[in-house]
């Protein structure tokens, strides 16, 4: 089993749990922790004794963050670009892999802790989740799928609400909108998780990997849109108005961005 500092790995019973593992920062992700994300998909892929793959993150406070602000208010363009291809190899993981995978939201899904609930096939999430983008409010655009699949769950309208305002939405209206799928107590998350993972696993494999893939084929025709996204993101990053953001967030106070309108 590989030695992974930022998330843990367990696999049981057929489903492997993958969980983000740095509760300090509301699990917010860095570049190793998405290198550890996309080896451990890898790896659930490649594990005959594998069916359902799990991501989650430690604690009850946060499934993900997004990424940790410390390491983007550092970046330049070229962190930028390297942070875009660790995403990517990510991603290209989860929406390939031939096994359903399952968000167990728990706590805070924020900004690119959202867009990797997005990537995942189905999403069970606790009542006391709490879901949204905070992009434009830290100077940065959620481009890593959430303005490629949001418009698809939940309406053109709505996904420009979620993205331009920046506001937190419950789990309730999350999966109103069709942004998730279930919400249960915080107490049954596991038992809710659980019972889907058993179900799946009844399932013809070959015929989930042929359905996931078919699924996903008209939303995956977006792909250039993101790798041209983290290519324009990329002249944003490093700059005065992209720090300002950063700095802010960091100092907890309202961003000045009104000197560079």
């Amino acid at each position: 089993m590989p030695d992974y500092s930022d998330i843990l790995y367990k696999v049981d019973d057929g489903v492997a749990t993958v969980t983000i593992n740095r509760e300090q920062v509301r699990n917010a992700f860095r570049l190793q922790t998405l290198e550890e994300l996309r080896d451990a998909v890898l790896l659930s892929e490649n594990d005959t004794s594998v069916g359902v793959i799990v991501i989650t993150g430690a604690g009850d406070k946060a499934f993900c963050a997004g990424g940790d602000i410390n390491m983007e208010s550092a970046s330049g363009r070229q962190g930028a670009r390297e942070l875009g291809q660790r995403a990517m190899a990510f991603s290209l993981a989860v929406r390939t892999s031939g096994k359903p995978v399952v968000a167990r939201v728990n706590g805070w899904c924020i900004g690119g802790g959202n867009e990797i609930n997005l990537i995942c096939d189905l999403s069970v999430a606790a009542e006391s989740a709490r879901f949204g983008q905070s992009g434009p409010k830290m100077g940065s655009v959620p481009i890593w799928w959430g303005t490629q699949l949001l418009p698809r769950l939940v309406g053109d309208k709505r996904a420009k609400e979620i993205v331009f305002l920046c506001q937190q939405y419950t789990a309730a209206e999350a999966k109103e909108m069709g942004w998730i799928n279930r919400v249960v107590p915080d107490a049954q998350l596991d038992d809710a998780v659980d019972e889907w993972c058993r179900r799946m696993l009844t399932l013809s494999p070959q015929a989930l990997r042929v359905a996931k893939h078919h699924l996903n084929m008209e939303a995956d025709r977006q792909w250039p849109s993101i790798a041209a996204g983290y290519e324009f993101i990329s002249f944003i990053h490093g700059t005065d108005e992209f720090h300002e953001g950063a700095k802010a967030f960091l100092e907890k106070r309202p961003p000045a961005f009104d000197q560079y309108r």
